[in-house]
């Protein structure tokens, strides 16, 4: 159907029948359609024309970006990237993946080696400045991991433990600021690595570790025998995919494709992954006054 027979259909069916038509999916745009509205310039029409999509991403970090046991690159950020390809394709499979390490995160994006990041990153006012954020696809945040044959594990247990808790997290200037804020006694153990963080654990130095909430659950989901999510999180953080800046048709189009797979009816992909990676059920949604 031409565009002209298009909008004439649109203006049969009148304001009623369109809502009722987009309802139900009677009124369809190919890809190729949809990026003849897009601007000239922007990068959507870009990539729909180029057949796939570039996304810029890590390869080291579970759950985000990590590589399973058959060399495939997987993850939450992997199944975002994979989900925008779905809604450009249809096809979550076109998705060529930039390895790239943290430091590269905006580069890459703002000189255009990459259509988007999608790796981890935390929103802030800095970042802004220099790429536009889509909306957040993840609240992270501090938690505490636990040992589940440990006889103090509980969060309420750890604070009644006063300064006889003790506590590792990976050193940085505001590591006992962080801790003292929820376990104000504690002892703050502040340890090089992450891994290191989490072996102090292992090896009963600590009565927990301190780490994102996405690795406890991350952990937990992997081996409820060997890690406990003590139950308490703060320090909310968000992550948002980054986009070079000055293309709004690019940034909505990602923002719609994420807020449809995570609050609305496309979203195997998402539910899939969430129940993977942090071994959860997602929300469930209900129809009704919007939750997004």
């Amino acid at each position: 159907m031409s565009d002209i027979s298009q909008r004439r259909e649109f203006l049969k069916l009148g304001m009623g029948g369109v809502a009722a038509a987009g309802a139900i999916g009677l009124v369809a745009m190919s890809g190729k359609e949809a990026a003849a509205q897009a601007a000239g310039d922007s990068q959507l029409r870009t990539i729909i024309d180029r057949g796939h999509l570039i996304v810029g991403t890590g390869s080291t970090n579970a759950p985000w970006h990590f590589e399973n046991d058959a060399g495939e690159l997987v993850g939450m950020d992997v199944t975002m990237a994979r989900i925008l390809a779905k809604g450009l394709f249809d096809d979550p499979t076109k998705v060529e993946f930039v390895k790239q390490d943290a430091a590269q995160r905006i580069p890459n994006v703002t000189t255009g080696k990459v259509d988007i990041t999608i790796q981890f990153m935390t929103m802030s006012s800095a970042r802004a400045q220099l790429i536009n954020f889509s909306r957040p696809y993840y609240v992270e945040g501090v938690a505490l991991l636990a040992r589940p044959d440990a006889e103090i594990k509980t969060f309420d247990q750890l604070l009644a433990g006063g300064s006889a808790t003790r506590i590792s997290i990976l050193q940085n200037v505001d590591a006992e600021e962080s801790i003292h804020k929820v376990l104000p006694e504690a002892q703050v153990m502040q340890i090089d690595t992450q891994a290191n963080v989490i072996q102090a654990l292992e090896a009963k130095r600590v009565d927990a570790a301190a780490v994102d909430l996405s690795t406890v659950r991350w952990m937990v989901a992997r081996d409820a025998n060997r890690y406990f999510d003590a139950g308490k999180s703060w320090n909310a953080m968000l992550y948002g995919a980054a986009l070079k800046q000055g293309d709004l048709d690019w940034l909505q189009f990602v923002n719609n494709s994420f807020s449809i797979a995570m609050f609305g009816h496309e979203n195997a992909l998402y539910d899939a992954a969430f129940k993977e990676y942090f071994g959860l059920e997602p929300p469930a949604r209900v129809p009704g006054f919007p939750s997004i």
